[in-house]
């Protein structure tokens, strides 16, 4: 593992607009020189860490607590409200799997699309495509309109994308709660291989996965960093606080 930090994250905030009635949106748009029609609900705040060149990093934490949003902002889906971050190399977004995909195309177009917004060139995606259906295991159903597909069938060509990226880092929010048994342990061992050469942070409620296969556990707890360190005594102290008492 290389000490060089490929993902830095520096007092990153992230707050959301809430709105008390419909209509103060509208307000806001028209009037917020002057008067502000919202309350911001902090959602992040000062979050700072960084993740090492090859480093397996797993983040932890109650429903809420901020893990998605962090990881949105670092793949680009969303911008902090205060705070900076930096990301080196091609990353393998894998959240929110399959909502990005048109139901109008086919699971092979959308893959192809896919691949190709992952960054991948032309004459990459045809060498892959055959490689990207074979991991998604869907049969006939990858040259049918996505419209047609369940939930684990979208998981499947969404992490297929992911799996042949050819990128550097691999950003997991929750994907392996989805699809049928099978299927999570093929997304398991393909994050285990990667893990032997690229860099991963990864969201997940599997704490033992967790505490296997990463080098560092960062707990979130309402927004800010609870607590960092070796995932077997993250992992424990997380436990306990989860664990109601007798």
């Amino acid at each position: 593992m290389s000490s060089e930090p490929i993902i830095v994250s520096q007092g990153v905030g992230k707050a959301f607009q809430i709105y008390a009635h419909q209509n103060d949106q509208l307000k806001q748009i028209l009037f917020g020189l002057w008067k502000k029609f919202y309350k911001d609900k902090w959602v992040l705040n000062d979050v700072s860490f960084s993740v090492a060149k090859g480093e397996r990093v797993g983040l932890i934490g109650r429903n809420g607590a901020g893990k998605t949003t962090l990881l949105q902002i670092l793949c680009g889906i969303t911008r902090p409200t205060r705070g900076s971050f930096s990301v080196k190399g091609r990353i393998a977004p894998i959240l929110a799997l399959g909502s990005g995909f048109d139901g109008l195309l086919t699971g092979r177009e959308n893959a192809r699309i896919g691949a190709a917004i992952l960054g991948l060139s032309r004459r990459e995606v045809d060498a892959c495509i055959e490689d990207i259906a074979a991991f998604a295991d869907i049969g006939s159903a990858f040259e049918q309109p996505m419209r047609t597909y369940s939930s684990g069938m979208l998981a499947r060509v969404a992490f297929a994308i992911c799996a042949y990226a050819k990128a550097d880092i691999l950003i997991v929010d929750e994907a392996l709660s989805v699809g049928d048994e099978t299927f999570q342990k093929k997304c398991e061992a393909f994050i285990a291989n990667f893990a032997k050469t690229g860099t991963i942070l990864m969201v997940s409620h599997d704490l033992e996965f967790l505490r296997h296969l990463c080098d560092r556990v960062i707990w979130l707890d309402n927004g800010v960093v609870r607590l960092t360190g070796d995932p077997a005594e993250v992992v424990d102290a997380y436990r306990a606080e989860m664990t109601p008492a007798a």
